[in-house]
């Protein structure tokens, strides 16, 4: 498995500590041919994705509020959703990623991601007016040139005098084994063309029986030598073409477009289960920069109709377990939804400054090979770990470090509010706030691991995750100001080429700083991931089984303890259409919405359609 950074994949979870010891631990611890070949690469390459990490990687993600990290495996995995951003000795590197990855991004060079060349752009091969074929005029011309013909003697005779060719990339001519009629003919054409700059620059003479054989030998592969001429001078024209179209010589375009059609049954209550069939969507476009080489700024637009909540509404299903990965809250309109600047400090450090669309897993990976709107899990839950949305942040900074090949260390602060004059607002001092720290260990090719850890201030006790239940995210309607500790573990393992098991857990302790008042919440998840099922690469079958925040414990709360135990299993298969082009059927039970026994099984079915470009 490879380190990817932008950051996540799943944790495992590690909720089943003594709580003693938990607390304990909060106290301890408080990256004329070639020249077309680049510019197709420049035109082409629809998705770059970048790494947050000592891999600096320019692409478009496709997780609205955060950005998606995970670690990839040789072949795809739940995770496979990302590029191909790789840190091979801290240095940021490029590399494509899997297909069509929007991370394909523009933005992963991956700088991004794109993950085989599958997600990059193909540029057809020019059409040439000649057919080779057409220009035989003799039966002679259809057999290969022989190490025994005068041909190949004369020409390489005039090699060996006038070093005009140097051979094949090894250094050699192979002058032992027949050749083609066109690799003759580009051998003839590269020796004449040196041979004129060493008349021209030099005033080297010639001798006649040079010149006689130079001339005899263009008349032999004239109608070679005319075909090789048409095909430079229409990869040059195919060249100027592509320059004049490019959207940019120094940044990169791509975007995403979600396409859903669901539906859902149950939940009255706790809302009043009024649902229809909804169709959705969510679109994101995004350009990414380089300035130097080493930095990337990166700008993504959204837009989407799934508002009011979508099934979260009081009308439908009234709670937050019922939001989904990929409804934005758009109403249509088109918004800014994240800017980000990413420098390397050093070829093993990079920084993070996201005044726009912040959140703590912007900077530590959340670890989760279903953390992508358009390719990963369906719920807004099971995406990843809630201690990466503690406080609902909007901007922020951090640093990603990585200490050697197998030990990353990451750190993030961020605020709400952020640019707001009033009080309350601002960086420093906001009523919300929230640091985060992590470990990230690669014990092993096929696992990566996480510690994490959270400190953060609410003005009004609460979590504000919205994956859980209404009293886990208000601390029972706490209300007062509070300090929130939270630990989190994750883990994700590739057991098997096609198989990969992820886990991830969280505790989230609040307490108040004016009385005695306090929270505790618990969530976890387990995941399996069945990649390339049936013989299809790019296909993705995952289980993902796990409990929502429940506040499982508390002092002077207004409105207690959650009573029962809400648990959330989602299924679905991703069916890989084309590089750019995904299809996802999927349901979603969720028993005892609320933790509330009371309360009606909630069932909720897709059919997402990813498109990206």
């Amino acid at each position: 498995m490879r380190w990817e950074t932008p950051y996540p994949v799943s944790l495992l979870d590690v909720a089943f500590y003594p709580r003693d010891l938990i607390h304990s631990l909060f106290y301890l611890t408080r990256m004329k041919t070639a020249i077309a070949g680049v510019v197709v690469f420049l035109v082409t390459v629809s998705s770059m994705r970048a790494i947050a990490s000592p891999a600096l990687m320019l692409r478009v993600e496709p997780s609205q509020a955060e950005d998606r990290q995970r670690i990839e495996p040789t072949t795809e995995s739940p995770n496979a959703l990302a590029n191909s951003r790789t840190l091979k000795g801290g240095a940021i590197q490029t590399k494509p990623a899997y297909a069509g990855s929007l991370r394909k991004q523009v933005f992963d060079t991956r700088i991004w991601e794109q993950l085989p060349p599958s997600g990059d752009f193909r540029i057809p091969s020019p059409d040439l007016d000649t057919d080779p074929m057409a220009q035989t005029t003799s039966v002679s011309q259809l057999s290969d040139v022989q190490p025994t013909d005068w041909a190949f003697q004369a020409l390489q005779s005039l090699i060996e005098r006038y070093r005009c060719i140097q051979g094949y990339p090894d250094g050699t001519f192979r002058g032992d084994r027949a050749l083609t009629r066109y690799e003759f003919a580009a051998g003839l054409n590269a020796c004449l063309e040196r041979m004129n700059e060493r008349v021209a620059s030099a005033g080297e003479l010639i001798s006649r029986d040079d010149l006689t054989a130079l001339e005899q030998l263009q008349r032999e592969f004239a109608a070679e030598l005319a075909t090789l001429q048409g095909r430079v001078e229409n990869l040059e024209v195919r060249t100027a073409e592509l320059e004049s179209q490019q959207f940019s010589p120094t940044a990169v375009f791509g975007g995403e477009a979600i396409f859903a059609l669901t539906g859902g049954s149950g939940g009255e209550p706790p809302g009043e289960g009024e649902n229809n069939l909804v169709f959705s969507y969510l679109a994101r476009v995004g350009v990414v920069a380089s300035f130097t080489g080493k930095d990337r700024l990166r700008l993504e637009l959204s837009s989407g109709n799934f508002s009011d909540r979508g099934f979260a509404n009081p009308e439908s299903f009234n709670t937050d377990m019922a939001l989904l990965s990929y409804q934005g809250g758009f109403s249509d309109r088109l918004v800014l939804d994240k800017l980000e600047y990413r420098f390397a400090l050093s070829d093993r450090a990079v920084v993070t400054l996201r005044p726009v669309g912040f959140s703590l897993s912007s900077v530590l990976t959340a670890n989760s090979g279903y953390f992508d709107a358009g390719r990963g899990a369906l719920s807004r839950f099971a995406e990843a770990s809630p201690i990466f949305k503690i406080g609902s942040l909007d901007a922020g900074a951090g640093v990603d470090w990585l200490l050697s090949d197998r030990v990353r260390l990451q750190a993030a602060y961020g605020t709400r509010n952020s640019s707001s004059l009033t009080e309350g607002g601002g960086f420093v001092g906001a009523d919300q706030s929230a640091a985060g720290i992590q470990l990230l260990l690669k014990p092993t090719n096929t696992a990566i691991a996480g510690l994490t850890y959270v400190n953060a201030y609410a003005k009004d006790g609460r979590l504000d995750t919205f994956t859980g239940s209404f009293l886990a995210d208000t601390g029972g309607i706490m209300d007062e100001p509070a300090q929130i500790n939270a630990i989190g573990g994750s883990l994700q393992w590739r057991f098997h080429p096609n198989l990969t098991f992820g886990t991830w857990g969280a505790w989230m302790f609040t307490n108040s700083t004016v009385s005695d008042a306090s929270a505790t919440t618990t969530t976890y998840l387990f995941s399996l991931g069945y990649s390339d099922p049936f013989g299809r690469p790019g296909d993705l079958l995952a289980l993902l089984v796990g409990q929502p925040p429940k506040l499982v414990d508390g002092t002077d709360l207004f409105l207690g303890e959650d009573p029962d135990t809400s648990l959330h299993f989602e299924t679905f298969y991703r069916w890989r259409v084309s590089d750019r082009i995904s299809i996802t059927p999927g349901i979603m039970y969720i028993t005892n919405p609320e933790h509330n026994a009371n309360n009606e099984d909630i069932f909720i079915g897709t059919i997402r359609t990813t498109f990206r470009f």
